[in-house]
């Protein structure tokens, strides 16, 4: 019962890994393919944060591996699919940072606005340049969030607090918080003094604010951007920085980061009204304690139990465990059938089910037995023979 954590995750979950029984091995830092195909062997649970790539060939190295945790927001380094395939859960934290998110958007909202960052710079330099010139409050003005989830909605109600008038557009639905009101894209870009990102990582979101986008904004409004790097053409900003379009940008993401440490350059560096942070968003402690806390005790649960609430691939499955049973997990792809099989199997070995739930996602069926039998080696050998199935586990035990 082995756990490898890298990229410095919260130690609270290091500690809630031992109260429960693992042996754990932290890492300040990613790995990348070959070194992490090395270094999982044998290992139970995987935690990674945003850097670490995790690719078929990794998953394929350990077929031991039970779960595979994101401790953060986006999961698009993780090859759901060929964790799906392998019968493997991915779990990530779409809520616990969200806070800190919102909470460093309005800092620099009000940076912007004031010029703070750039009258910072210049008298770091020794210059004294004490003006109001092209500084504002931010009672008042509008501001335009697109991505109404979790972390807009947020800032959503923080910025109402501060008197802004809000508007957002959503791709999807969302009810408004407060006072906000949902516009087009076209609207949101044309009537608001800021603007903050806060889209997920869908391909579709590639390039979602280039020429065009920032054309149709407000002259001398600001753009921020605490989502994806690849949302934004830097090129492009940068031009209309240049040009007096933009008056401020605040960028926390970008399209190529290097490791803690690493030289980065942008074609935003230098330019007055930016201010540049390398990915912070979500990164206060308590954030990532409460990361920490919740990503370890879902993959702790789904390795005890089976239970598969919340993963981001697996079917949604919770059976409550009653004293006396001995519970069995069965992945299988979705086809009909198998249900039959595995009762038939069971049956003829004399065995009872107390309590069964069957879930399916797309290509997968998930489900989980508890029998009043213990599951011998004879009785897995079977159930794994069974057409279709792709991973017959017992929860609490690495025999899988």
């Amino acid at each position: 019962m082995k756990v490898l954590l890298l990229e410095n995750i919260s130690g609270v979950a290091a500690s809630q890994f031992e109260e429960a029984g693992f042996e754990v091995e932290a890492l300040k830092r990613a790995l990348d393919e070959h070194e992490l195909i090395e270094k999982v062997r044998g290992t139970s649970i995987l935690g990674v944060r945003s850097k670490t790539h995790i690719t078929a060939a990794v998953l394929d190295a350990v077929p031991e591996l039970v779960s595979v945790g994101a401790f953060c927001i986006g999961v698009d380094k993780i090859d759901r699919a060929a964790s799906s395939e392998r019968g493997i859960g991915v779990f990530n934290d779409p809520h616990s940072n969200s806070r800190s998110v919102a909470e460093l958007a309005m800092g620099e909202i009000i940076l912007l606005m004031r010029r703070t960052f750039e009258a910072s710079t210049r008298l770091h330099g020794g210059v004294w340049n004490k003006s109001s010139a092209g500084a504002h409050e931010v009672r008042g003005l509008t501001l335009g969030i697109v991505g109404y989830g979790k972390i807009g909605s947020q800032v959503s109600d923080l910025a109402e607090a501060l008197g802004m008038r809000v508007v957002f557009h959503d791709v999807a639905h969302v009810l408004a918080r407060g006072n906000a009101r949902a516009v087009s894209f076209r609207e949101l870009l044309e009537i608001s003094d800021v603007i903050t990102l806060h889209v997920d990582g869908k391909p579709q979101n590639q390039n979602l604010f280039g020429e065009d986008e920032m054309s149709a904004m407000k002259d001398g409004a600001c753009l921020m951007n605490l989502s994806r790097g690849f949302v934004v053409d830097h090129d492009a900003l940068a031009r209309h920085l240049k040009n007096g379009k933009l008056a401020g940008v605040a960028v926390d993401v970008f399209p190529q980061e290097p490791e803690s440490g690493g030289a980065f350059s942008s074609p935003l560096q230098g330019l007055p009204n930016v201010i540049l942070t390398p990915h912070i968003g979500g990164s206060t402690e308590e954030a990532q304690q409460n990361i920490g806390q919740f990503v370890s005790a879902r993959m702790i649960d789904y390795f005890r139990s089976g239970n598969s609430q919340l993963s981001v691939n697996l079917p949604q499955c919770h059976l409550d465990y009653a004293p006396g049973s001995h519970r069995l997990t069965h992945m299988h792809h979705n086809v009909p059938g198998i249900l039959r099989a595995i009762n038939d199997i069971l049956a003829d070995r004399g065995i009872n089910i107390d309590r069964q739930v069957l879930d399916t996602r797309g290509p997968l069926g998930y489900a989980i037995y508890d029998i009043n039998q213990d599951c011998d080696e004879q009785l897995l050998a079977k159930l794994r023979a069974v057409p279709h199935t792709i991973r017959v586990r017992v929860p609490g035990e690495v025999r899988s």
